[in-house]
């Protein structure tokens, strides 16, 4: 929560659309701040050519109005959204409220779209590819966000995590060899190596007392066992929610180096963090973890472009990189999505007011429900997020079979979660919900969710 002192005094802008904007300088604790409020909010880019580059924060308490709106609802219907168009093709009801899928019912930074729509006032879509501008912004961000400095050869680009995580599998193992995750995790991690012909290999999260942690001695007696050549790590940890130490990073990188173990370090979910909480990126860590990791980030949940189809993975190991580019040489991938590189470009450069907000709101929608479950459905446990804006619950106390749970969530409460039980045997008896929705809709949900729960 931010602590605000309001100075009298005030400031307007005459912007040359015509726009007034009135800056209003406050002080937090001992730093002095601006405030912008633009009644408008539509053509925020206007503001920052005017006055140059500035950071945008507001109170949680709603002491003063949000520079964005994250309470709008808007309807995503009729848009080929996956989320809201193609329930019937997925055997869900007509009326259900989807919260499963992992993008976000809020618009995106203006910088974003402004540059998208100069990008397509152009009219020309050709083959397309980044210049040197577009790794300086992705050194600035992380290096400013992270404390990792990259270098520009690291980089190679991908039209997603899911088929950098497939690539990188067909480029580092050999069919019939084992590939070590550990569930309960992102579905596809399961599937990558299922349907590239390789051995799953689980190291099961330890569940204890409402927190998650790592089997260490496990992890490694399945390495040694199954000659592991390949581990995919999680960070954080999509569904359970944690983001994981310095210490419990160590731990699992010296022990890969120790095996010769490669690993893939899926980090797209690196910029949601809760207080008290900090992201480490692997490879960082130490140098043998930088020569042995490929690291997968995108902007596409930071900034909710998902469907523009840019990634970003960092390779610091030339052999490995080379091996990875010839594999998504060979699978006929060359050049991003056009509007995919203006779009990250954007965001990663211009985004940081956009994102700082939205954490806020995030952290308030994690309050809203936390209160909720406790006041209304206190046999419904919430798993404690470090990071993500997608909450584990565990439903087990109820005591329903799967299937009961099931007809519960989605024929009863009329919602559209995903199912703990993709994730691995170890997600049964659980649900992931995706809280990067206006308030409105998430209260909509566990109301319904109370009431199909106070039926039984």
């Amino acid at each position: 929560m931010f602590l605000f002192t309001r100075y009298t005094n005030s400031q307007s802008y005459h912007l040359s659309n015509g726009r007034i904007v009135c800056v209003y300088f406050y002080k937090i604790h001992h730093n002095s701040m601006l405030c912008l409020k633009d009644f408008n909010l539509q053509k925020r880019n206007n503001i920052y050519r005017y006055m140059g580059k500035i950071k945008l924060f507001y109170n949680d308490k709603g002491m003063e109005p949000m520079c964005y709106n994250f309470d709008q609802i808007i309807d995503r219907k009729n848009t080929n959204s996956i989320k809201y168009d193609f329930t019937e093709k997925h055997g869900k009801p007509i009326d259900i409220l989807p919260l499963w899928i992992a993008d976000m019912d809020f618009r995106v930074p203006e910088q974003v779209i402004d540059a998208l729509t100069k990008s397509n006032a152009h009219g020309i879509f050709g083959y397309s590819d980044t210049r040197g501008e577009y790794v300086e912004t992705l050194k600035t961000w992380f290096n400013d966000n992270l404390d990792w400095k990259i270098k520009d050869e690291w980089l190679v680009k991908t039209p997603g995590v899911v088929f950098a995580l497939c690539t990188a599998i067909q480029a580092l193992t050999n069919e019939g060899d084992a590939v070590l995750i550990q569930r309960p995790v992102y579905y596809p991690f399961s599937s990558s190596i299922e349907k590239n012909n390789r051995k799953l290999i689980n190291n099961p999260l330890i569940y204890k007392n409402g927190r998650y942690s790592i089997d260490y001695a496990d992890f490694e007696e399945k390495i040694i066992a199954n000659k592991i050549k390949l581990f995919i790590l999680c960070n954080p940890h999509n569904p359970v929610g944690r983001v994981w130490t310095k210490e419990e990073l160590t731990t699992i990188g010296d022990i890969c180096v120790k095996h010769q173990v490669k690993i893939i370090s899926d980090e797209i979910h690196s910029a949601f963090t809760y207080p008290n909480h900090r992201h480490f990126v692997l490879a960082s860590l130490k140098p043998e973890f930088n020569n042995i990791t490929l690291t997968c980030t995108s902007p596409s949940k930071t900034f909710n472009i998902a469907g523009l189809q840019v990634s970003n993975i960092f390779i610091a190991n030339p052999n490995i990189r080379e091996r990875f580019v010839q594999v998504m040489e060979r699978n006929g991938y060359s050049e991003l999505n056009s509007l995919g590189i203006i779009a990250c470009q954007a965001a990663y450069k211009y985004g940081s007011a956009w994102l700082n907000q939205l954490k806020t709101y995030l952290k308030g929608n994690l309050d809203f429900t936390r209160d909720f479950l406790a006041k209304h459905l206190p046999q419904i446990k919430l798993v404690e997020p470090e990071g993500t804006y997608l909450l584990w619950l565990d439903f087990s106390a109820l005591n329903l079979s799967d299937e009961e749970l099931e007809d519960l969530i989605v024929n009863k409460a009329k919602l559209w979660l995903a199912s703990g039980e993709i994730f691995g045997e170890e997600g049964k008896q659980f649900e992931r919900i995706n809280i990067s929705c206006p308030r409105q809709t998430l209260k909509t949900a566990l109301i319904r969710l109370k009431k199909a729960i106070k039926s039984i």
